[in-house]
């Protein structure tokens, strides 16, 4: 390879002989390498516009000091030892061995060093510790939240076995912290990294993900001492290698007869190792391929008898475990919104650097515009982020009131579903500015790519998720609609007199009108229209933040340029497909048809 090939001399087809010139550019190109200069971000917080006005704005000024003084000192620590970690668990996925050389069955999960040091890490950030601490009051959480978004895109995966820490934590709080559980809140909630454990949450088995109540087949039989053996198999278990789980079971009576559905679900805790580090009566059956967070264990597991204790009443596991749903799927916002902002910062830079057609990519309009157009939707999901974190911080303080309880209610899967499909767009949108770089491995491009795609499917895919929001509606008789449109009013009232933001007003004003009406439609019509719905109510609700934030006094021309861009897109999606005619029956029966247009098998059943 060290040698140019030379041309001299040679007749190509057609009979033209190549110059002395031409070969000694040949000869260069060959030498030289392809350079593209890679895009290198600073220090994250900083960089953070919108991050830093929310903060200046909404904190009290002495907490917003001290905050902003730990987040810029964190994303100084991002940068210069966190993002090479994060790099090293790419490259060295967790492993399992099954059995050692002699035959003997081992199981062990083995995660590499970087993998590791991750959790130290965030012990002594206090990822989880800021928000039980509650330093700040009620915003402790939005501190605790901004660090999580902070160093999602930075963690290696690890923002994961946080989130299900976290919620655990959450679970046992909501216990009142029994005595046999303080221990166990102490240590995942702890800043020392020797005390610090993870826990995982072991919900979905081989019947069903979502569907838990009918898909889990677990059974607990108690014990003498009290405690119970758990035999059954977990088909998805996230984090394999935490310390702890919280899991789902169905408790058996001295016959073996259980109870079906959720009424016949507990919640149980148990140890994963034992203090030598054996496995509680746990198989590893294998390691999942997954497209992507490689960098962390997902394994199927065999409970064959894993010494558990039973933490909620009889029959109330879904109703415990909730409590651990609602943090993980704001862990999923937050990681959906930190995608979108870190590969939007990635493009933004590359476009300072990169040269195409004689000019840098930033002085193509085109280019500008497409980044713009996703920063518009990054700054929607941030506030709509922020939004849901700020009320969770009112409620564990006992300061939200019932309009507030009823509002985190509805915006948690709201939220979740929108934000889980906007960063699916962005990224892959984002990876575009890169060109063929972007869809290359070792630039770590397509790493963001992959654990961005898995956020709508976690915690609740979308349908699932919309379906949830309606429940929100019927079990509080239409009161959470009511608060909904209340809260959206007040929002908007606050700008009215802006005059850069009447058309946007008036814009969220007509689609707060129409979902109000899309919502009164029967049961079956609902069903079917539950994911625009859904979609109505997140573009709505994130249209007036953007409003309100743009309203402020302090805000900029982009500010207000960002509320309008967003209210002219279509923001009540529901109500044109009721005009369209789109949740008919006979539409529902046509959507089946065109599916399983061509299959006999199906066509037959239709």
């Amino acid at each position: 390879r060290g040698r140019a090939w030379s041309c001299e001399g040679l007749d190509m087809a057609g009979g033209l002989r190549v110059s002395a010139g031409l070969e000694m550019s040949c000869a260069r190109r060959e030498a030289e390498p392809l350079l593209h200069e890679q895009p290198r971000t600073g220090n994250p917080y900083t960089e953070d516009a919108l991050l830093r006005s929310y903060l200046k704005r909404h904190l009290p000024p002495e907490v917003q000091e001290e905050v902003s003084q730990d987040l810029e000192k964190f994303g100084n620590r991002l940068i210069t030892e966190i993002q090479p970690l994060a790099w090293e668990c790419a490259l060295n996925p967790p492993v399992f061995q099954q059995y050692d050389a002699w035959g003997q069955r081992l199981d062990h999960i083995i995660t590499c060093s970087a993998w590791k040091r991750m959790k130290e890490i965030s012990a002594e950030e206090g990822l989880i510790a800021e928000a039980y601490e509650r330093r700040y009051s009620n915003w402790s959480r939005v501190h605790q939240a901004i660090k999580l978004y902070l160093f999602s895109n930075f963690s290696g995966g690890f923002n994961c076995p946080l989130a299900m820490t976290d919620g655990a934590a959450k679970v046992i709080e909501s216990l009142g912290v029994p005595g046999f559980l303080k221990n166990v809140f102490d240590h995942l909630t702890s800043r020392d990294p020797k005390k610090f454990w993870t826990s995982g949450q072991w919900m979905t088995e081989l019947k069903g993900g979502s569907d838990v109540a009918n898909g889990t087949e677990t059974l607990a039989r108690k014990q003498p001492d009290g405690t119970y053996h758990l035999h059954g198999f977990k088909w998805f278990t996230s984090a394999a290698d935490s310390d702890v789980t919280l899991t789902l079971a169905r408790k058996a009576d001295a016959k073996g007869h259980v109870k079906q559905g959720s009424g016949g679900l507990s919640l149980f805790y148990l140890k994963v190792r034992d203090e030598d580090g054996k496995l509680n009566n746990i198989k590893v059956q294998r390691l999942k391929d997954k497209l992507g967070t490689r960098q962390m264990a997902t394994a199927e597991l065999w409970l064959d008898g894993a010494k558990a204790e039973l933490i909620s009443a009889e029959g109330r596991g879904v109703a415990s475990i909730s409590h651990m749903l609602n943090i993980t799927r704001i862990y999923n916002v937050i990681g959906a919104v930190a995608s979108m902002r870190r590969m939007i910062s990635l493009s933004r830079e590359y476009a300072l650097r990169r040269v195409a057609f004689g000019k840098l990519l930033k002085d193509h309009p085109l280019h500008m515009q497409t980044i713009a157009r996703m920063e518009v939707q990054t700054r929607g999901a941030f506030l709509l982020a922020m939004e849901i974190v700020r009320l969770l911080g009112l409620a564990e303080t006992n300061m939200a009131n019932e309009q507030d309880q009823l509002l985190l209610r509805l915006l948690v899967p709201v939220a979740k579903l929108y934000t889980g499909k906007q960063a699916s767009a962005v990224v892959v949108e984002a990876m575009e500015c890169f060109g063929g770089q972007g869809y290359m491995e070792d630039t770590g491009l397509p790493v963001i790519v992959r654990d961005t795609l898995v956020l709508s499917i976690w915690e609740g895919t979308t349908n699932i998720l919309s379906l949830d929001v309606l429940r929100s509606l019927t079990k509080s008789q239409g009161q959470v609609m009511t608060v909904f449109i209340s809260t959206v009013q007040r929002k908007l009232d606050l700008a009215s007199s802006t005059e850069k933001l009447e058309a946007a007003v008036k814009l969220v004003r007509e689609a707060l009108r129409l979902v109000q009406s899309a919502g009164s439609k029967g049961v079956a019509t609902m069903e079917v229209a539950a994911r625009d719905f859904s979609y109505s109510l997140a573009r709505i609700y994130a249209g007036a933040l953007l409003i309100e934030h743009a309203a402020h006094p302090s805000s900029s021309a982009t500010d207000v340029s960002t509320a309008q861009r967003w209210c002219n897109q279509e923001l009540c999606p529901v109500s044109t497909e009721l005009k369209n005619g789109s949740y008919d029956a006979e539409e529902a029966f046509m959507d089946s048809c065109l599916v399983y247009d061509g299959s006999p098998v199906a066509h037959s059943k239709l």
